[in-house]
């Protein structure tokens, strides 16, 4: 995420470059995507059994209930589906290799960081419980929320180092220095405050000669960020002889670029003295590449204000797209996973590895023929989003790219659409559908029948649909006692309904206890270096991917079963 090692670099210039800020009473806008990483990541959470969602979401409600303290009115602002010029997929697709190592060392007993599959998920869920307001931008969020933070003149929150780029009029706070457990009192009241640190984009160029601030955008994409990667840009930095540094490459890049740009007077100029270094055939693309990656920085035409005011923002790439308008609503409002938009607007997917068996076909395989009704209801429009093509020849259904793990890399699998009756699923008259219908779909997709269902309590009908869908594959070799384990994991929210219930004690109550507290102690740490029993964990992830897209599809539907509660 953002620039290469420039956070740490500001880091160690703290002083220079931060000043301290007592935050309360006052709105903010959060990255969401940075905020549950980094909870999901700081918070001792067990990430090697594919969730924790109960410890996870006991976290964030914490987190949020200190900014409540402080009068503090957070917006949080999540990424949407990748970029329509697709710029960034090599560094998508290079991510997806360090996720499926970093898996691989969790699965020997050994570290690394992966979010567990549904954690976006999990975070939507207590946002909406908590009442917290939050928004989804139709692709990468980072202009949207500068261009928020500046129409509110508020400061954002963050661990993306390109909020050190952007000039945002109240700063950009780092998640690593934002100290929400820690609240403090000010003085003779009883009024609380977070101890945080503002960058101050002033300082930084100050520190740099009085650097001018249109200049940062070039050294982001000099530097290396998650848009550029030219190998020419090589040239020029070996070049231009930056001074040195002692303190390793990255480190070297970043002060000398700085010492470096700091001479000129505007970006038009640093541009053409950076062409000098290098070949002059092809300089003119070069500079329309830098250029356009400038653009990145710009501030957004999105006004995502609007949807906090009214429940809607215009997004001009989007409406260029033709969606569904209640498509576009949906993602919006969180409705809809950034999955579908890259399924409808790219037809390519990516399938996040977990902490699988890495020996074996990877765990997405299972609930592939879920995707292919997804990917057939979306294609089931009589328009398609301008300039993307059907990649099909007249004779076979439409083809997507799926980009999943194939033993410890990646690959990209051609995966064809179900093609569904025209008269049911038409996209953009899906959600006219009556209920019944909806319910169909989605219960034949789960090779399950309503009659299964009648007796299973509201909150669990798709979780046990998506169980009899993973018992009746021949991908997974789940055993009996894998599913009384999915079963008693799945009473623990009843369990705690009955516990918490208001008003009068229900009889069933201490028995529930003496059950909950049970289920609670099972879940004590596993000891570090300790290595999983990879087939079992493997057949829990299988599990887990069809409960994914058991929900997305449920979420296509317009949810004609209820979302169960997957913070339990």
């Amino acid at each position: 995420m953002g620039i290469r090692g420039l956070m740490s670099f500001v880091e160690d210039y703290s002083n220079e470059f931060f000043t301290d800020l007592k935050l309360r009473d006052t709105k903010i806008i959060i990255d969401g995507y940075s905020l549950f990483h980094r909870l999901c990541f700081s918070s001792n959470l067990e990430l090697r059994y594919g969730g924790d969602y109960d410890s996870f979401a006991n976290v964030v409600q914490k987190f949020f209930e200190s900014l409540f303290a402080c009068h503090i009115c957070p917006y949080v602002v999540l990424d949407g589906g990748c970029d329509i010029s697709d710029k960034k997929l090599t560094t998508l697709k290079d991510r997806a290799r360090e996720k499926i190592q970093a898996a691989h060392s969790l699965s020997v007993g050994g570290g690394g960081n992966v979010c567990p599959l549904l954690i976006r998920e999990v975070f939507i869920q207590v946002l909406i419980r908590l009442k917290v307001c939050f928004v989804q931008s139709f692709s990468e969020a980072d202009r949207d929320i500068m261009t928020l933070a500046n129409h509110w003149n508020c400061p954002v929150l963050s661990s993306d180092s390109d909020f050190c780029i952007f000039d945002l009029k109240s700063g950009f706070c780092p998640l690593n220095s934002f100290q929400w457990k820690n609240l403090n009192t000010v003085k003779n009241t009883q009024d609380y405050y977070i101890p945080a640190k503002c960058f101050s984009l002033d300082a930084f160029c100050h520190y740099f000669s009085n650097m001018n601030k249109t200049l940062l955008p070039l050294f982001a994409v000099l530097c290396g960020n998650d848009h550029v990667n030219l190998p020419i840009i090589e040239t020029f930095i070996s070049k231009a002889r930056l001074p040195l540094s002692s303190k390793g490459r990255r480190y070297h890049r970043v002060l000398g670029l700085l010492n470096w740009l700091s001479h000129f007077d505007d970006p038009a100029e640093a541009l053409e003295n950076v062409l000098k270094y290098l070949p002059k055939k092809g300089r003119e693309d070069v500079k329309e590449h830098l250029c356009s990656s400038m653009e990145e920085y710009q501030p957004s035409q999105v006004k995502l204000q609007d949807f906090f005011y009214y429940g809607t923002y215009v997004c001009t790439d989007a409406l260029n797209l033709d969606l569904p308008e209640w498509v576009l609503a949906a993602l919006a409002k969180g409705q809809l996973p950034p999955f579908i938009s890259d399924a409808l607007v790219l037809q390519r997917t990516f399938l996040h590895t977990q902490v699988e068996n890495m020996q074996q076909p990877n765990a997405h395989r299972i609930s592939q023929p879920i995707r292919q009704i997804i990917y057939g209801l979306l294609l089931n429009t009589s328009s398609h989003p301008e300039g993307i093509s059907q990649n099909t020849a007249p004779s076979q259904p439409p083809a997507f790219n799926e980009v999943e793990r194939i033993n410890k890399n990646i690959k990209t699998s051609v995966v064809y659409a179900k093609q569904l009756l025209k008269n049911h699923s038409d996209l953009s008259k899906l959600t006219e559908l009556p209920l019944a219908k909806r319910r169909m779909l989605l219960l034949e997709a789960l090779k399950v029948k309503q009659v299964v269902l009648e007796a299973i309590p509201t909150l669990l009908k798709l979780p046990i649909a998506v169980t009899c869908y993973w018992l009746q594959s021949t991908e997974a070799k789940a055993k009996l006692h894998h599913l009384q384990a999915l079963l008693l994991g799945m009473l623990m929210e009843p369990l705690h309904a009955i516990i918490n219930c208001p008003g009068e004690e229900d009889p069933r109550a201490a028995g529930a206890k003496v059950l909950y507290e049970a289920l609670q102690r099972v879940k004590a740490p596993m000891q570090p270096g300790a290595r999983l029993d990879l087939d079992t964990a493997h057949v829990f992830c299988q599990w887990q991917c069809c409960l994914q897209m058991g929900l997305y599809l449920n979420q296509l539907l317009s949810t004609p079963l209820p979302e169960p509660d997957l913070t339990q």
